[in-house]
């Protein structure tokens, strides 16, 4: 359990950069503050993804405001807004006494002298139906509360205005149905029909985005209650599912959370868990997918299989994982995996995706003996080495020396694929030594699940061979190595060879790579003492601090941002090829190398890891909230060395 007193809750600095996620395993959501302030276009309590369609997302009830009406007959108001200009009102959060985050679900107290009342919600799992409950917990007579609904309908990137038509509300006894959309039930329902004006969310400001909407009030729900007593809504997406009862909603994702955490060691190993779990939605034709981070992103590709032994291997969700891993190779075509992302229509155009596909075939099959799904996959992962090897979209080909080279103009085909105004800020064309060292662990990978199975990999075999040895000649910094056993000493490695402008010496975190994977190039072999210095507490830095290109904050509008984001930006997700590239330290020293992230669980996301974090102390924690790949390596290492 996490608490925030009214420290944190009254203060709009510190309660309103804390946000809660409660996700409904379909890419749809609940999210918000702790302090109760809307800060972003995405919060909302029913952020609904179309069918099948994780990434595509509508906000529909964006606040329930809790009107309190007192046995002395005053009316106190318990929401927060912020309205363009900077207005705050109401100042709800002034009377905040905690917020709790119980099970992974979010509890707010308010407190107005004798009268106390908490707010509870969860998400039906597997639909876009959300249960409020607000329990009067005491007070010195009746009051009567009254829930004042804000909605709207539109894509949960934009803004909708008064400047439009209204929302479509058809009201009924016990509620209404909006834009034919989503459906609103509780007690008490009466129509209002107004515009709330300038509803500012002050993040999308400081993301030169913009940041004013209107918001429409619906009607509200009111009930009189004595202590004891609560006041439940729903709101659902469609109009044909029947009302669950909001309590049984909130008791049921309790009991499923608590499910899932029942064999967690501690408090952090319990929230990863959860945190795992939000990412893990059912995608397309019901095959389970994984969204890359909340609240903007869908599925990727990359970010699936470089999240796939934290999110299903360690937490042992194996036949959901072998479902997810035959859903994706049915993507393959010539040689390379469909990224369905964010753009509505299937492209091929990340190197690495399939790499870090096939490594996450071997892990799973290692990890869990499924040599059925190594029988099924094995000839699809022949046919990508193959495709390699003849060379197939955007120049993507096995060089002579057995290497992957890739680059075409225009694209950035790595992890590291940011563009302003369309031109790659970190293009990286030629042979990056991730996607060398990814290959490298993918044909001995490839060879070991063949061998499994009694079969010849004589031939993969040697295209490993030759492949390493070039990675051990090609990749040393500052010289040519000749031998394997010159490769003994610690030496960095050069992020890019045999790229447009030669060599790229860049201090960069690409190269833990070929540390830690498994069946890397340079496993077990000792991590060079200059690579630390890109660690951060939240992870190794994308580039190093001393380099003339280092960019130490990650903000400002989107151009801004995104020159910045692989040029200095802290990426968590990168501390696990780090932890297992020093794997050789001692155990307490792996284990530490966690603690900063373990303490960052409660400061932003809470109960769960960022996207990015500014490079420059004090690492001031950005991009998504919740990041798939963050939580997802943080999770594998704590549980390998747990």
């Amino acid at each position: 359990m996490v608490v925030f007193g009214p420290q944190i809750c009254g203060d709009l600095t510190a309660g309103a950069t804390r946000e809660w996620l409660v996700p409904d395993g379909t890419g749809g959501y609940a999210m918000g503050t702790v302090s109760g302030l809307r800060t972003r276009r995405y919060h909302g309590l029913l952020v609904a993804a179309e069918p099948g369609e994780p990434g595509r997302r509508h906000l529909a009830l964006a606040a329930l405001d809790p009107v309190l009406t007192l046995p002395s007959g005053a009316a106190v108001e318990l929401a927060v807004h912020e309205w363009s200009g900077g207005v705050i009102s109401p100042a709800g959060h002034t009377l905040l006494e905690r917020f709790d985050l119980v099970d992974g679900l979010p509890r707010r107290r308010w407190r107005i002298g004798p009268v106390v009342l908490e707010r509870e919600l969860a998400m039906v799992h597997g639909r876009a139906h959300l249960g409020v409950v607000h329990r009067l917990v005491s007070a010195p007579g009746p009051v009567t509360l009254t829930l004042k609904a804000l909605v709207t309908w539109r894509d949960v990137h934009g803004e909708r205005t008064a400047a439009g038509p209204e929302p479509a509300v058809e009201a009924h006894e016990r509620g209404a149905v909006v834009e034919r959309a989503f459906r609103l039930e509780g007690p008490g329902f009466g129509q209002v029909r107004q515009w709330y004006r300038g509803a500012h969310a002050r993040l999308e400001r400081d993301r030169g985005l913009t940041p004013d909407e209107d918001l429409f009030f619906a009607g509200g729900f009111t009930a009189r209650l004595e202590p004891g007593e609560s006041l439940e809504v729903e709101a659902w997406a469609g109009t044909h599912e029947q009302a669950r009862g909001a309590a049984r909603i909130v008791e049921s994702a309790r009991r499923r959370n608590r499910a899932l955490t029942h064999d967690a060691s501690d408090d952090v190993d319990r929230a990863l868990v959860l945190a795992a779990d939000a990412f893990v939605v059912a995608g397309a034709a019901g095959a389970p997918d994984v969204v890359a981070g909340y609240p903007w992103f869908g599925t990727w590709s990359r970010d699936t299989m470089t999240s796939y032994e934290g999110l299903f291997l360690s937490t042992r969700r194996y036949d959901e994982g072998r479902e997810l891993l035959r859903a994706y190779a049915a993507t393959l075509d010539d040689g390379m995996l469909a990224n369905t992302a964010d753009t509505g229509r299937t492209e091929h155009n990340t190197v690495d995706a399939t790499l870090w596909f096939l490594h996450a075939v071997d892990r799973h099959v290692c990890g869990t003996g499924d040599d059925d799904l190594a029988a099924e996959l094995l000839p699809a992962l022949d046919e990508v080495v193959a495709a390699h090897l003849r060379g197939t979209r955007y120049g993507i080909r096995a060089d002579a020396d057995g290497l992957i080279t890739q680059g075409a103009p225009g694209v950035a085909l790595t992890w590291m694929d940011a563009r302003v105004d369309g031109v790659p800020i970190t293009p990286r064309a030629g042979k990056p030594v991730e996607v060398n060292a990814l290959w490298i662990n993918g044909l001995a990978a490839i060879a070991a699940l063949n061998e499994r199975l009694g079969r010849d990999a004589g031939d993969v075999r040697a295209l490993h061979e030759r492949a390493r040895h070039s990675f051990e000649r090609r990749f040393p910094l500052g010289r040519r190595l000749h031998s394997a056993t010159a490769v003994q000493d610690a030496t960095p490695l050069f992020d890019v060879v045999d790229g447009p402008a030669g060599d790229d010496p860049a201090l960069r975190p690409n190269q833990l790579l070929a540390w830690s994977l498994p069946r890397g190039p340079m496993r077990g072999r000792p991590l060079p003492d200059g690579v630390s210095a890109l660690l951060t507490p939240l992870g190794p830095r994308s580039l190093g601090p001393d380099d003339p290109a280092y960019v130490g904050t990650h903000s400002g509008g989107p151009s801004q941002r995104d020159a910045a984001y692989h040029q200095g930006t802290v990426w968590p997700w990168m501390i696990g090829p780090y932890a297992d590239a020093r794997s050789a330290r001692s155990a307490q020293e792996h284990e530490a190398l966690l603690q900063g992230i373990e303490a960052h669980l409660w400061e932003w996301g809470v109960g769960s890891v960022s996207e990015t974090a500014d490079g420059d102390p004090p690492h001031r924690a950005t991009g998504c909230p919740f990041q798939a790949w963050s939580v997802a390596e943080a999770l594998r290492v704590r549980r390998n060395v747990g």
